[in-house]
């Protein structure tokens, strides 16, 4: 179990099974409510969520343990995910979540396109060969026929 519970990939699975839940539970939730106020509840639930993860698991202390350097990369972290909140939200709103969802994860070929021009990450072929599917797959599957 520890093994398990150390591994990237069971963490990213459990993330990508979350992701989709969302999109299935926000495209429900946002009915007759505005994108942004959708927005603005989901987020005060995930504060208030990592708030207790944080005080139950002693990590207050942590909070006072910034470089500069940290905290402005956080707070544009922050930044560019509240703008992909508001941004998914206002697509499902006008949108299919089976057809959004995919393009929203068209980040994932951006991940790796940054990865490799801004922090020298490297992909070997298959790798490119797998970031073209999951390109190709997100275009099939928000092209309407």
């Amino acid at each position: 179990m520890s093994d398990l519970l150390s591994s990237w990939r069971f963490w990213a699975l459990l993330s990508a099974g979350f992701a989709a839940a969302t999109a299935i539970l926000a495209k429900v939730g946002i009915d007759g409510v505005a994108p942004d106020v959708a927005t603005f509840i989901r987020t005060i639930v995930i504060l208030m969520l990592t708030g207790a993860i944080v005080a139950v698991a002693g990590q207050m202390p942590d909070l006072t343990r910034f470089s500069t350097r940290n905290l402005v990369f956080l707070i544009l972290s922050g930044l560019a995910t509240g703008a992909s909140w508001l941004c998914y939200f206002r697509a499902l709103a006008l949108g299919d979540a089976g057809r959004v969802a995919p393009l929203d994860k068209l980040s994932v070929v951006l991940v790796a396109l940054f990865g490799v021009l801004f922090l020298g990450e490297r992909l070997a072929p298959h790798h490119w060969a797998g970031v073209g599917l999951i390109a190709a797959g997100a275009g099939l599957l928000a092209w309407r026929a």
